[in-house]
Parts: C-alpha cells; sequence; structure tokens
C-alpha cells in the first residue's frame, strides 16, 4: 500500500485528489498534511519521511505583486527540497506544473525554475520525478477571482452579478476530476518524465464558456430546467455551474399547481436532457440514500408525505437540511460530491420521484456510500 502526501490537500486541485485517493483504500493510505509544516524544518521533514509519493500542489496562484508570487513559490520548493534531505528517503515526487511555463511572466518562471531544482534533486538521488505541465483547470468549489475565469463566471451568474471579458482568450481545460485521476495513474504507474504534458480535454473560447453558463442560468436556475447535455464537457461544466449555488436559499424549490374541479396539475421536471426516472414509497421513519456521485445529475421531488432531504460534502462537517411536504410538491437538486439522504418524518407514505441523467451501470455506478451524519 502506497503512502500518499499532498501538499496544499486542501486547495482547489489538492481536495479533489485527496477525496479521489481517499476512496482508493484499499491501494493507498493518505498522509495528511498540513500547511504549517512548512514553517517547521522538523514537522515538514517528518512528514516527507512518512510518504512514498508526494504530491507538490501547494503554490500562490495569484498576488498583487508578481515577485511576491514568484518568491513564494520558490521558497515552498526549496522548504520541500531541505526536508526531502533531511528526511534521507527518496519518495516519488510529483509536481504540478503550468502550461504558463512558457509565458512571459513571474508565476510561469516560478513553476518552470521549480520543477528544474526538483528534476535535479530527483538525478542527484536516484528518485523518481514526474514534473506535470498542466493546461486550465476548471471544476466544482474552485475560488473565484482565483482559481479560473469559470470559477469567476459562475460565482458571478449565482449571485446576480454580471460577468465582462477583458479579452476574449482560447483555453485548452481539463477537468480538476480528470486532473485527479490523471496524477493517480502517475502514481499507480510510476512516470519519470520530467515534463509531463497533460493533455487538455477540451477546448473553448472564454465567450463561448460564458454564452453557455449564461444559458445554464436562463435555464436551470431560473426556469428550472435541465439544459441538453451533449457531451462530457458540457455535464462537467453544468456540475461546475451547479456546486456555486447556495442550495440552502435556493432550494427546496417549491412547483406551481394548477388547480380546478378535477384536482391538481404539476410539472415535475422539464429536460433538454435524457435519463431516468423512477419512483419510491418509503414508510415512516425510514431512511433512503446516504450515498453521493462524482458525475451524476440528480433531483429529488417530494409529491406526497413529509420529508428531510440532508447534504453533506464530502469530507466536510456541514450538514443542510431541508423538508419537504407533498402539499406543497417542491425538489432538491444533488451537487456532486455532496452525500444525501432522505427520510419519512411524517405519518404517512412517502411518495418521491427521482430523476438522474445516466441510466444505472453496474459496472460504472458512480455511487459512493457514505452517512450523511457520521460519516465524518
Amino acid at each position: 500500500m502506497k503512502r500518499i502526501g499532498i501538499t496544499g490537500q486542501n486547495g482547489f486541485v489538492g481536495t479533489h485528489l485527496f477525496n479521489k485517493v481517499s476512496l482508493l483504500k484499499e491501494e493507498y493510505l493518505l498522509i495528511p498534511f498540513s500547511r504549517s509544516y512548512f514553517d517547521s524544518e522538523t514537522a515538514l521533514a517528518d512528514w516527507v519521511k512518512e510518504c512514498d509519493v508526494i504530491v507538490h500542489l501547494a503554490a500562490v496562484n495569484r498576488d498583487p505583486d508578481p515577485q511576491v508570487l514568484y518568491d513564494t513559490n520558490l521558497a515552498l520548493i526549496q522548504k520541500l527540497l531541505k526536508a526531502l534531505n533531511m528526511a534521507g528517503n527518496s519518495p516519488h515526487v510529483i509536481f504540478s506544473s503550468s502550461t504558463q511555463e512558457e509565458r512571459d511572466n513571474l508565476y510561469g518562471r516560478s513553476k518552470k525554475t521549480g520543477r528544474g531544482l526538483l528534476e535535479e534533486w530527483a538525478g542527484n538521488n536516484q528518485a523518481s520525478f514526474t514534473g506535470m505541465v498542466i493546461p486550465n483547470v476548471f471544476g466544482p468549489f474552485g475560488k473565484p477571482f482565483y482559481n479560473s475565469v469559470i470559477a469567476t463566471f459562475c460565482h458571478q451568474l449565482c449571485n446576480g452579478l454580471s460577468p465582462k471579458i477583458d479579452q476574449d482568450g482560447f483555453l485548452k481545460l481539463i477537468y480538476v476530476d480528470e486532473l485527479a485521476e490523471e496524477i493517480i495513474n502517475v502514481i499507480r504507474n510510476v512516470n519519470n518524465d520530467a515534463a509531463y504534458e497533460v493533455r487538455s480535454t477540451s477546448e473553448s473560447y472564454v465567450s463561448e464558456i460564458l454564452l453557455r453558463l449564461m444559458q445554464f442560468k436562463r435555464l436551470y436556475l431560473e426556469q428550472g430546467i435541465f439544459p441538453e447535455l451533449p457531451d462530457k464537457f458540457s455535464i462537467n461544466l453544468f456540475n461546475t455551474f451547479r456546486s456555486y449555488i447556495d442550495h440552502r436559499t435556493y432550494f427546496p424549490f417549491k412547483l406551481k399547481q394548477h388547480a380546478d374541479n378535477r384536482g391538481v396539475f404539476v410539472e415535475m421536471i422539464k429536460l433538454e436532457v435524457g435519463g431516468q426516472v423512477s419512483f419510491s414509497t418509503t414508510h415512516s421513519g425510514i431512511t433512503r440514500g446516504n450515498h453521493f456521485h462524482t458525475r451524476k445529475i440528480e433531483r429529488f421531488l417530494v409529491i406526497k408525505g413529509k420529508a428531510v432531504i440532508q447534504l453533506r460534502r464530502y469530507n466536510t462537517k456541514e450538514v443542510l437540511n431541508f423538508e419537504l411536504d407533498g402539499n406543497e410538491p417542491s425538489y432538491v437538486d444533488m451537487p456532486v460530491w455532496y452525500t444525501h439522504n432522505i427520510k419519512n418524518i411524517g405519518e404517512e407514505e412517502l411518495y418521491t420521484i427521482f430523476w438522474i441523467n445516466e441510466f444505472f451501470d453496474p459496472e460504472d455506478p458512480d455511487t459512493y456510500f457514505e452517512t450523511v451524519q457520521n460519516g465524518f
């Protein structure tokens, strides 16, 4: 069992990689990292000594002073190199560089220089080293105005702000979960390429991305319609957009009831995309679910009875609670990486409609069991 350490494990890419590795408990043991280790030579060396693989993600991406950014990123690498020498072991070091290496900016230079220093250390110590040159990364939970323009656009659109494009560039992109899988493949199949170019999985102009995101806002956020998602990039972009919605204020979304002398008519789910619709009945006091998905898009809609739906983002503590009543039909959508359940809190049978954007595949279920309340 390889022991994996990730510097910057609480950052954007680090969080996704940490979570992905944590699902592979039979292959890997995670050695938790604290940013405070960079303030203590002994603590950092002790941590290094425990690792068979170190993924160095810790870095500053933006700073008002580019020189501070450059100096900080080089200082982190120099501290890691000193700890490696103090520890006396030679783990496989994986470094996240950037395609900005070739640009005339201090961030790119900090990445290129740092990659060279780590390559030199590996050569002097007969160690494995992989320098991953990575394109633009996007995905759920990125920090707006910091991690990517997509994170910024999603944040603005979900908070009533108007995004603006300063310069319409052409972006080569990789989804953060795809990058995490790429890094895990490098861990699994040791790659000694000091300049390993990670291929982008999609390409688009900034203006085209913004148009798609604005469509998501118009259809999904304002009308509750699932937009057409013709390819993997569209699904990844939509799941990224959904992660910026404040569930506490947007859900449960109550549906309009059309009543006349015949009864009531309710439009449940409007789709520009396919998938599967199911329903369940649940006895009083019974809980269903307690699992999460990393790519699937899902809606729970209560049409009879009383329920509480609970959500908790994987490897975090906060639990979101939503009460739904079939007398006022309403739904809650499940974000990716949020474990969720539904419990019948009424005395009568609970009727729930479920929609998910893909059929269940036992060979690739994308379903990970984790209790909402006691999983952390």
